[in-house]
């Protein structure tokens, strides 16, 4: 899609910016211009507490290896010092608590929970590329399959990387273990939007949104360790429970940012930087 404006031959990185900018408000002219980047990634944050922490703490609780439960996942998820994990653990329920609370009702709402935050996500990849609704193009039992894949792929990369023992001297650490685990995200980034939008954009186009969208969640788990981890703890001593919840929170908002944005980065890049051999997504 072309921009608007006649400012084709502006440099790359000032027709992204351009981009960027409108979507975070939704700009007329623009490709993705109702993406509406900051509103979606808010509704992202509150989806993630309402949806899909009850589910991981539902399974982080039902895994006997794992008995520090969801708050130790979290932690990881955040790179999180000994001292603000202490504070996320006082936010969640021990396993053993919430195993004796959970029923075959809640079982049922979380998953129902989860396949709404799926179509959440789907919405905002649509945004992204300008595509219609699914349930337009699709059978309603083809968009829950999506939606459900979708959601064990979600589910297995985060027992994969929040289960696997860690120690100082794990290979986590090393470069293999880290070129490995970035490998595995971007696959992972890859493959969920190929699975949301229901093949309906190539792989091609696809990658340099999962390219954008790995060294985004790079930087979000580098900021995490310099700036959430003390603030949590910070928080915590000045507001108390809600002051941790503020920060955890704020944390998913920026994940979702990174998903949309680095979505929305990917399709301007696979648009406007090969303007010459530029390919119709479909």
């Amino acid at each position: 899609m072309d921009s608007s404006g006649g400012c084709e031959d502006a440099p790359l990185p000032r027709r992204l910016g351009r981009r960027l900018r409108n979507s975070m408000t939704g700009g007329t002219g623009e490709g993705g211009s109702d993406l509406e980047l900051m509103n979606r990634s808010l509704g992202f944050a509150a989806m993630c507490f309402l949806t899909v922490v009850p589910l991981m703490i539902v399974l982080a609780a039902a895994d006997p290896p794992q008995a520090a439960g969801f708050a130790h996942w979290l932690s990881r998820a955040l790179s999180t010092s000994a001292a603000a994990e202490l504070e996320i653990q006082q936010l969640f329920a021990p396993p053993r608590r919430v195993l004796r609370a959970t029923t075959s009702f809640s079982l049922a709402a979380l998953a129902l929970f989860g396949v709404t935050f799926a179509a959440a996500v789907q919405t905002g990849y649509e945004k992204v590329w300008d595509l219609e609704p699914a349930r337009s193009a699709s059978s309603h039992a083809r968009v829950l399959a999506l939606h459900v894949l979708w959601l064990c792929l979600l589910v297995g990369y985060v027992l994969l990387f929040t289960n696997t023992p860690l120690r100082s001297e794990s290979v986590i650490t090393t470069f293999q273990g880290t070129a490995g685990a970035v490998l595995i995200t971007l696959m992972v980034l890859w493959a969920s939007q190929k699975i949301l939008l229901g093949g309906r954009t190539g792989w091609k186009a696809l990658l340099p949104g999962a390219l954008a969208s790995t060294v985004g969640l790079l930087g979000l788990r580098l900021l995490s360790h310099l700036v959430f981890s003390p603030l949590i703890v910070a928080s915590a001593v000045a507001y108390g429970i809600v002051g941790t919840i503020l920060v955890v929170q704020t944390w998913f908002v920026g994940v979702g940012f990174v998903l949309y944005g680095g979505a929305f980065v990917g399709r301007v890049l696979y648009e406007e930087g090969w303007p010459r051999t530029r390919r119709r997504h479909g």
